[in-house]
């Protein structure tokens, strides 16, 4: 059975592959239903971030699936860190390469339940240097989903390189139905800063947040057992509470890991009875516990179900003045309130709402209250945007003075022209 029949004969009514999108070519099509149907057999996708280099981000990604493999589920490991990628050194699988059956490649095993792929696998020295623009990262990272024989998984965990630019921005494009990220940090307000972003990046494409992991936090002596906090301590929480997700734990510095990650036996350590290693079966649980196993979406946790409904409906707000954007935010007429299906890219339903009386700092939360998770405007001043980010909601700035529903199509279809913020006061 082909491909295109496979789809088409799928029970999934909601499924994108089902059909053409508009403009869709035949050969788009095919490649997109290919991918679909490798993603199909999987039945949980994670995807591992980080706004800020350094934080662990690999390490959570690799105790994340080594502890669900454990557990007897059946795993993929996708390291998709094109210029550094370490999984294979943390798990140590260096010096091992991927292979092929003649119509697709073939994962490392790396136990009975846990299947890897990495750039690491491919590189002839671990010290060569992967030197390629964002096209190539693109492509790479489409075969890594497409033409990879992962066959039916319960979880696959994708290590994502640190920010919001062509790798993590590719890989939630590519897998629509994610069933969210975890968001990794240090306590240090750098690092923190850089986290919103990642989390206002989620919230943008529509990735539901599973949570914040605090790592390195506190250094514990070995000797004595007492905790130095070198980062300080807390920030990770204060933060996921100001943005409205999960706080999911916080993981201390340790030099038995670090010795156990340098020598690839990082699977040894996340199997001990330590103290960072109990830490990290906990923010696991957090994760991957039994509500993971009921229905999406049913969490007892009011401010978690907030950020499910938001992720889910996508809701974007545009000053309006004369039936167009305003380009000065705050003296508008009214609001075009547009709901978007992230899935299928479109307009599902519009309102106009009246702007209320300017307050200053009201706006954040009253279109907060409204359900807003993006704001496109002409122009915005830092501090609005700031107030925004901290009830969750994107910001575009430099859109052009056209009716609202055609900015958000073009916004959905990757064509919206932005120019300079030309409200920035």
């Amino acid at each position: 059975m082909t491909t295109t029949e496979e789809c088409r004969n799928c029970s999934e009514e909601s499924c994108s592959a089902q059909a053409k999108r508009p403009g869709e070519g035949e050969a788009d099509y095919l490649d997109r239903q290919q991918l679909a149907r490798r993603m199909c057999r999987i039945k949980h996708k994670i995807i591992v971030l980080s706004g800020k280099g350094g934080v662990g981000k690999s390490t959570v990604a690799v105790n994340a699936a080594v502890s669900l493999s454990t557990r007897g589920h059946r795993v993929g490991l996708l390291d998709i860190d094109i210029h550094g990628p370490s999984v294979p050194r943390l798990l140590g699988l260096e010096g091992r390469h991927i292979a092929g059956n003649g119509t697709a490649l073939l994962p490392v095993d790396f136990s009975e339940n846990l299947k890897v792929m990495s750039m690491g696998f491919m590189l002839r020295e671990r010290s060569d240097a992967v030197i390629w623009r964002g096209p190539m990262k693109y492509t790479a990272i489409k075969q890594f989903l497409r033409d990879v024989d992962w066959g039916d998984l319960d979880y696959l965990v994708i290590d994502s390189p640190p920010g919001t630019g062509d790798e993590p921005l590719s890989i939630c494009q590519f897998i629509e139905n994610a069933q969210g990220a975890v968001v990794v940090t240090t306590p240090q307000e750098l690092a923190l800063l850089d986290v919103r972003k990642s989390i206002n990046f989620c919230r943008q494409l529509g990735v539901p947040i599973l949570g914040v992991v605090e790592n390195m936090s506190g250094f514990v002596c070995p000797n004595c057992g007492e905790v130095t906090h070198i980062f300080k301590s807390g920030g990770a929480e204060h933060m996921a509470r100001e943005m409205g997700v999960p706080f999911l734990g916080r993981i201390p510095i340790d030099s038995g890991l670090v010795a156990s990650c340098d020598a690839g036996a990082a699977f040894d350590y996340f199997n001990s009875d330590t103290g960072s290693a109990g830490s990290f079966a906990t923010i696991i649980e957090a994760i991957v516990g039994a509500d993971v196993e009921k229905e999406e979406g049913k969490r007892e946790d009011a401010g978690q179900e907030t950020v499910e409904r938001r992720n889910g409906e996508m809701r974007v707000a545009i000053p309006v003045a004369g039936g167009k954007l305003s380009p000065h935010f705050g003296h508008c007429e009214e609001f075009a309130i547009i709901d978007v299906d992230p899935q299928n890219r479109s307009i599902a339903g519009s309102e106009r709402v009246p702007a209320p009386e300017h307050q200053p700092g009201l706006l954040p939360r009253w279109l907060a209250e409204r359900g807003a998770t993006m704001i496109i405007a002409g122009g915005m001043g830092m501090r609005a945007q700031n107030l925004f980010a901290e009830h969750g909601i994107v910001v575009v700035v430099g859109a052009p003075a056209a009716d609202p529903e055609s900015i958000v199509k073009e916004y959905l279809a990757g064509t919206l022209k932005t120019g300079d913020n030309i409200c920035d006061h």
